[in-house]
């Protein structure tokens, strides 16, 4: 049984989601013009925001709001917030991929107590509440049961030109690699989150991080069997912009290589 606002959080990524499925077919079109889909995208973004928005406040209109388009917003009820990404995988939706997702979590006194991510090119709906498993499309899901990292694949995000990011982010590379099956940059990290739990990946890092990228994935690892901390091994890991995640087999080892970063 899905509670209330479950029902309400699918309600609404399937929603935003329709709406960036339709946007998404007219984005091919418009590589080929000289000002490029990028300020289309960015309206599409802001409408699967505003799309959420408007039924998550208006079912729950105490709860607090962070969102990657329209920010904080402090809410009557200081213990509950919507954690939300309208449009993950910005950069492939622009360019044409078929691998972005709409990111709804509930966070409850600091703890991620809801989830979904909905891979609406996929027609993918991952969920998860506290205590209650996750799942994707009525599916149970758990953590892969691989046990060596030379047989494992990894995902992770790369740092985009002009950050100034990717030599340290090679550093990692250079430790990893070596001793896994490989690593991917999907160009999602709800994504990411969402394939560690369904066992598609093993694992996943990422540093400068945003709470909207992960809140919800967060929630689906761990009632997946995973483990999910920061990468420094302290503290909260919604807030803390960097996260590490495997399952437990593989979790010490991995984490182990991904923190000996200088």
């Amino acid at each position: 049984m899905q509670s209330a606002n479950m029902n309400v959080m699918i309600k609404a990524a399937r929603k935003a989601g329709r709406g960036l499925v339709k946007d998404f077919r007219e984005v091919e079109n418009l590589q080929v013009s000289v000002k490029g889909a990028g300020d289309f995208v960015s309206r599409a973004d802001r409408e699967a925001e505003r799309i959420i928005k408007e039924e998550l406040r208006g079912a729950r209109p105490t709860y607090g709001w962070l969102g990657e388009e329209t920010g904080t917003e402090a809410g009557e009820d200081p213990t509950r917030r919507w954690i939300v990404d309208p449009l993950d995988g910005t950069t492939n939706f622009l360019h044409g991929l078929p691998h972005w997702a709409v990111s709804i979590a509930l966070e409850h006194k600091g703890e991620i107590v809801a989830a979904v991510i909905f891979d609406a090119a996929k027609d993918e709906l991952y969920s998860a509440e506290k205590g209650g498993g996750a799942w994707m499309n009525g599916t149970r899901l758990r953590v892969s049961g691989r046990r060596r990292m030379i047989d494992s694949i990894f995902a992770t995000g790369i740092p985009f030109g002009g950050s100034g990011k990717l030599p340290a982010a090679l550093q990692d590379f250079a430790r990893i690699a070596p001793v896994t099956a490989g690593i991917r940059r999907f160009g999602s990290a709800a994504l990411d989150l969402a394939y560690v739990a369904a066992g598609r990946v093993d694992g996943y890092w990422e540093r400068d991080i945003n709470a909207w990228d992960v809140a919800a994935g967060i929630l689906l690892v761990k009632e997946a069997g995973g483990f999910v901390e920061t990468i420094r091994g302290d503290g909260p890991v919604v807030d803390a912009g960097n996260i590490v995640c495997a399952n437990a087999a593989l979790f010490p080892e991995f984490a182990g290589l991904v923190r000996e970063r200088p």
